[in-house]
This record gives C-alpha cells, sequence and structure tokens, in this order.
C-alpha cells in the first residue's frame, strides 16, 4: 500500500495549505489569522518515541529536563535502556510506569526503517502494540517523524477545540466526529491539523487565554 505524500520542506506544506484554502473558506479563514504554518519534522526511531513517553502527563520544564538528564546519561538508545537497571532509570527521573513503556519499547524492537515504508494504518497498529503508545503518540510519530501528508490526530484537545470554534459548533467534537471531519481535508490532513493547532493558540490569546 502507498504511504502517500511525505512532507519533506515548507513547499509542501504551502501546497498543501493552498489545497484546503481552496478547498474550504473555514480553513482559509484560519489561514488569513494565523500565517505561514510550520514545518514542525522530526527525526524518527526509538529516541523520539521514549522523548514521547518521557513527556506524558508532566509540563514541559519537566519533560525536558528528564530528557536532558537521559542524554547526559547515554539513556536514549534501546539497548542502553535494556541495559540499565531501574534505579539507574529512577536516578534520572522516570516514573515506575515509565520505566516499565522505555522498557517495553526497547524489547519491541521496532524496525524503524521499515515504518517509512508501511502505510499509516500499519504505522499505528505496529506501534500501538508497545505499552505505553497510544493511538496519539502514534498518529503524531506519523505525521512529523514520517512526514505523512494524510494523517491528523484526532483525538488531540487543542485539535477538537480549534474545530469547534473554527466550524461554530454547539460542543467540541468527539474523536470518531473530528476524524469523520477531517475526510473532507484529505489527502492534507496533516496539513489541517497544523492550520487547528496555530488557530488554536489565535483563538485563545484573542480570549485572554494564555
Amino acid at each position: 500500500m502507498s504511504v502517500g505524500r511525505i512532507i519533506e520542506t515548507p513547499d509542501c506544506v504551502t501546497e498543501g495549505a493552498a489545497w484546503l484554502a481552496e478547498s474550504c473558506p473555514r480553513m482559509a479563514y484560519a489561514m488569513d489569522q494565523t500565517g505561514p504554518l510550520p514545518l514542525r519534522r522530526r527525526p524518527d526511531g526509538f529516541a523520539q518515541l521514549l522523548s514521547a513517553i518521557v513527556s506524558q502527563q508532566v509540563s514541559v520544564a519537566s519533560a525536558n529536563a528528564i530528557w536532558k538528564r537521559l542524554k547526559d546519561a547515554k539513556l536514549t538508545g534501546p539497548r542502553k535502556i535494556m541495559w540499565a537497571t531501574d534505579d539507574d532509570l529512577r536516578a534520572v527521573g522516570l516514573s515506575r510506569q515509565k520505566i516499565r513503556y522505555a522498557q517495553a519499547l526497547a524489547e519491541a524492537r521496532i524496525d524503524y526503517k521499515a515504518l517509512r515504508g508501511a502505510s499509516n494504518d500499519e504505522v499505528v497498529a505496529i506501534l500501538t502494540e508497545v505499552p505505553g503508545i497510544g493511538v496519539w503518540t502514534a498518529e503524531i510519530y506519523a505525521m512529523f517523524s514520517l512526514g505523512r501528508a494524510d494523517v491528523i490526530a484526532p483525538g488531540d484537545l487543542a485539535l477538537q477545540e480549534a474545530a469547534r470554534i473554527l466550524y461554530d459548533l454547539p460542543n467540541r467534537p468527539t474523536d470518531k466526529e473530528l476524524r469523520q471531519m477531517a475526510e473532507a481535508w484529505s489527502p492534507w490532513r496533516s496539513v489541517a491539523a497544523r492550520v487547528l493547532w496555530a488557530y488554536y493558540r489565535v483563538a485563545k490569546e484573542r480570549e485572554g487565554i494564555r
């Protein structure tokens, strides 16, 4: 199965944004408010998913501090995680649950190069087999680490809230409802997500919420 378009450069984002603006007046309005959209490409591989696990349910500052300690201790690769003791991992700030998740990710022996050629559904299925990696994390990985142009993460609360404001909905759409809405944004759902995240920040600043 084809992986579809890959977002490699800012020009790819611009192309997707132009398509969305032409196909949906609300998207065009949002982009008038937000200005240019970010590329947001990240590397792929074990460290990106380990970083996602570290970031769960803690502040950005806490996640950054823990990640720095992991890097300083050279504990960002699968073999190093497998060789480390629980005490080693606890010492850099991982909770008992996150130690279990990090070890499970290391033991999963995911073929990250093979993921680059897997379909979006296959990527999500493979990653969510690992304890601690849910659908949202898998979809974010497909979107930003693999550069998939046609993925959205409808479980994301900021995307749901942005869609509610932009489309003047009575309630925040559910995961399922936003996934259905997003079908209209295919084949550029990842760019639509960038629009909604950017619009969310603009809308909240307008409301005086930081």
